[in-house]
């Protein structure tokens, strides 16, 4: 496998608080990384170092071997990642259907204004993350949290990713909304889509993973397979408290 995404010796600090101290790893192309790790850890922060919504005070971020440290984050979604949020942040006053087509968008203004909505696309993103097409014309103030987390996952599909950063995607869901969108990913890693997964539900999380990092206070402290990382003593003493 090629790699797809690299984090080199990656350093940021907000004041005097160090968020991520020389973290450095691989994710191959079609590969699912989980990236795990007590709350503080960094994790969120490095999702929003490889969007560029931050950036590092040194190291390097590369995607498909270039270096893409100052590039803008609509330039980063143009060339293949995308991320959900741990809190979903559709735009509450567009339909579902709306939020998927703002991720379709081109990046041109007079196709933003003028261009037709290609309908057919947007009903099969929606299908794919299990809307029906009866839910294309609602808002998200009548979505209960499940479905959210799908407009999430439908709005980051939409832009054509690469690679999909996902941020406690089975947060604030039900056994079975969790199994439903557990069972969306699974089909999507079939499909070869490439993943990089935060969650602390390490049920839902194991099956959908080839790898794991595990980080506490901004570094990696253990990578390997999940069962490997998950049986480290130095992980389990700082995720696990043992």
């Amino acid at each position: 496998m090629a790699t797809l995404l690299e984090l080199d010796n990656v350093f940021k600090r907000f004041g005097g608080i160090v968020a991520t101290n020389g973290l450095s790893f691989n994710v191959e192309k079609g590969e699912s990384l989980a990236l795990i790790g007590p709350n503080g850890a960094g994790k969120t922060t490095i999702f929003s170092l490889i969007m560029g919504e931050i950036r590092q005070n040194s190291g390097a971020i590369r995607f498909k071997g270039h270096d893409i440290s100052a590039l803008p984050t609509h330039e980063r979604i143009k060339r293949g990642i995308s991320r959900t949020y741990q809190v979903p942040r559709p735009f509450g006053d567009m339909d579902v259907a709306q939020n998927i087509r703002v991720g379709m968008t081109p990046d041109n203004l007079w196709q933003m204004v003028f261009g037709a909505p290609d309908l057919q696309a947007e009903l099969e993103i929606a299908r794919s993350v299990g809307f029906r097409e009866e839910d294309l014309a609602r808002t998200p103030s009548t979505l209960s949290m499940g479905d959210l987390r799908k407009l999430e996952l439908a709005r980051t599909l939409a832009t054509k990713p690469e690679i999909m950063l996902l941020d406690e995607v089975f947060a604030g869901l039900t056994v079975a909304e969790i199994d439903q969108i557990a069972e969306l990913l699974a089909e999507k890693r079939k499909e070869g889509m490439t993943f990089i997964i935060v969650s602390h539900d390490l049920r839902a999380l194991e099956p959908l993973v080839d790898r794991a990092v595990a980080m506490t206070f901004g570094k990696a402290i253990a990578e390997g397979s999940f069962g490997e990382v998950m049986g480290d003593a130095a992980v389990r003493a700082a995720y696990l408290g043992e």
